[in-house]
C-alpha cells in the first residue's frame, strides 16, 4: 500500500474556538472547585473502603456522631462538650455545682438540650423532624437530576439556606444522600459543618469548594479515628490473650470495642455473668490499661476503651474559680500545647478478628430506650429552669437510670 503525503490544503485544521476551549479546560483543572471535588471524592472513597464490613462500625458511628454534633454546635454558636453529650446519651444527669446560680445552671442545661437535639436529628429523628428531612431530601434529589451527586449536595444546601430553610434537616438529609447515591455505604455523618463558619465567603464560586473541602476533611478525620480505634482494639486483644478457655475477657474486650460506653450491669447481662464478676473484670481492665472508668461515680459507673479518657472531665462541667459568676481570671487557664499524635500503623484484614455480635443488638435496643428517656428528662429540666424553680438541682435526687452496679 502506497502512502501519499497530504498537501497543505488537505491538512486537518482545528476549529477556531479550540484554543479558547483548551485554555478554559486548563483553567478548570486549576480551579478550586476541581481540586475540592477530587479531594472529596478520594476521601469518601477511602473512608468507605475502610468501613466496609468493619467489626468496629457501631462504635465508629457513635463516635462520629459525637464529633459531628460538636462541630455543628460550634458553628451555630454553642460550646458543647461531646463527652458530656455521651454521658447524657447513657442516661446520666448533668452534674451541676451547687455553688452555681440559676442562670449558670440554665446555660448548662440549655447546652445539653441543644446537643441532644442535634444528635437526635442525626440518629433518631421524631415524626416532625422526619417530615422536614424528607422535604430536604426532595431538594437534594432535584439537584441530583441536574448535576453529579457530589456537586448536588452543596448546591441544594445553599439553595435551601437561601430560601430560609434551617440547617438541621439538610444535615440529616445529607447522610441519606451519600448512601442513596452509593458515595458511602454506611450512614457516616459528613455534613460539611465547617463551611458555615462566620468568616466563610457565601458567593457560590467560593462557598461550594469550601463545603466540599470541609466534607473531605471530615472524611479524613473519620479515617484517622477508625485507625486509632482499631489500634486500641488490637492492643486490648493482645493484653487479654493467653487466659483460660472459660474466661470472658476476650468477649468483654469485643463489647468494649463495639460499644463506646459499657456499665457492669450491661456487660453482665450481655455475657450472662454476675454483676460483681463483670465489675471485677472491668476493674482488671482498668489496672491493665485496657479500659478507663470514665464517670467517677459510685452508681451507674461507665467504662470505655482508653481512647475515651477525655470523658473523665467531660461528664462534669468546668468549675468556676471561687464559685462566683463572671469570667474567671486569666491565671485560671493553663496554656494548651499543640502536640501531634504519633501515626498509628494500619491493621491488615488478616489481623482483624470478627466480633461476637450476639449480645450487641439487645444492648443497642436498650441504648435507644435510654436516649428517649433522656430526651424527656431534658425537657422537664429545661421547663423547671425556665419557670425559675429554686428547688434542688438535677444532680440531687434519684433517677431510674442511676442504679448501682456493685
Amino acid at each position: 500500500m502506497q502512502v501519499t503525503a497530504l498537501s497543505d490544503a488537505e491538512q486537518p485544521t482545528l476549529p477556531p474556538a479550540a484554543p479558547a476551549l483548551a485554555r478554559q479546560f486548563r483553567a478548570s483543572l486549576d480551579s478550586p472547585l476541581f481540586g475540592a471535588v477530587a479531594h472529596a471524592a478520594a476521601a469518601l472513597a477511602r473512608l468507605d473502603q475502610a468501613l466496609s464490613r468493619h467489626p468496629l462500625l457501631p462504635a465508629f458511628l457513635y463516635r462520629a456522631r459525637l464529633d459531628a454534633v460538636r462541630q455543628q454546635a460550634e458553628v451555630d454558636g454553642l460550646a458543647i462538650d461531646p463527652w458530656h453529650l455521651a454521658a447524657l446519651l447513657e442516661g446520666l444527669r448533668p452534674r451541676l455545682d451547687r455553688s452555681l446560680g440559676g442562670p449558670d445552671r440554665g446555660t448548662i442545661i440549655d447546652a445539653a438540650r441543644a446537643a441532644f437535639t442535634l444528635h437526635q436529628w442525626l440518629a433518631a429523628p421524631d415524626f416532625d423532624q422526619e417530615g422536614d428531612i424528607r422535604q430536604a431530601m426532595e431538594v437534594l434529589a432535584t439537584a441530583s437530576r441536574i448535576t453529579a451527586p457530589l456537586l448536588a449536595a452543596p448546591l441544594a444546601f445553599r439553595n435551601r439556606i437561601e430560601a430560609g430553610g434551617s440547617r438541621a434537616p439538610m444535615r440529616a438529609a445529607l447522610i441519606r444522600h451519600w448512601t442513596a447515591h452509593r458515595l458511602l455505604r454506611m450512614p457516616v455523618p459528613l455534613t460539611g459543618a465547617a463551611a458555615f463558619r462566620a468568616e466563610t465567603a457565601w458567593a457560590p464560586e467560593l462557598w461550594i469548594p469550601t463545603f466540599l473541602v470541609a466534607v473531605a476533611c471530615e472524611a479524613d478525620a473519620g479515617f484517622d479515628l477508625l485507625i486509632a480505634m482499631e489500634h486500641a482494639w488490637r492492643t486490648a486483644r493482645c493484653a487479654v490473650a493467653g487466659q483460660r478457655r472459660t474466661s470472658q475477657a476476650s468477649r468483654a474486650v469485643d463489647l468494649l470495642a463495639a460499644l463506646p460506653l459499657v456499665s457492669a450491669t450491661t456487660l453482665a447481662r450481655s455475657l450472662g455473668i454476675a454483676i460483681k464478676s463483670a465489675l471485677r473484670l472491668l476493674d482488671s481492665f482498668c489496672e491493665a490499661g485496657i479500659a478507663v472508668e470514665v464517670t467517677h461515680r459510685s452508681a451507674r459507673r461507665l467504662f470505655g476503651m482508653t481512647s475515651l479518657a477525655p470523658l473523665r472531665d467531660g461528664v462534669r462541667p468546668p468549675r468556676r474559680p471561687g464559685g462566683v459568676r463572671g469570667r474567671p481570671p486569666a491565671s485560671a487557664y493553663e496554656p494548651e500545647t499543640d502536640t501531634e499524635p504519633l501515626p498509628l500503623p494500619a491493621i491488615t484484614p488478616i489481623e482483624r478478628r470478627r466480633l461476637d455480635y450476639a449480645p450487641l443488638e439487645a444492648v443497642l435496643a436498650e441504648a435507644e430506650q435510654t436516649i428517649r428517656r433522656t430526651g424527656r428528662s431534658l425537657d422537664a429540666w429545661c421547663n423547671r429552669v425556665s419557670a425559675g424553680s429554686s428547688g434542688t438541682g438535677p444532680e440531687e435526687g434519684a433517677t431510674s437510670v442511676d442504679r448501682a452496679d456493685e
